[in-house]
């Protein structure tokens, strides 16, 4: 039953540590453009939009991971 355990623990965290989509949703005065990152880690995506982020605020925008 250990093991049975074990095997569903690694494989939960082989499927939330695997590259993904990533879209980034910046906002300023009304419009809103999509960044997507495509194969991506979540730590490694949320670099590049907070990136985005600072950007976009010199116009008054937002950014947001999704």
């Amino acid at each position: 039953m250990k093991k049975l355990f074990i095997v569903v623990a690694v494989a939960i965290f082989g499927l939330t540590a695997c590259k993904k989509d990533f879209d980034c949703v910046c906002t300023v005065g009304g419009n809103s453009t999509t960044t997507t990152f495509p194969d991506a880690k979540k730590a490694d995506a949320q670099d590049a939009c907070d990136a985005l982020s600072i950007l976009s605020a010199i116009g008054g925008g937002t950014c947001e991971l999704k």
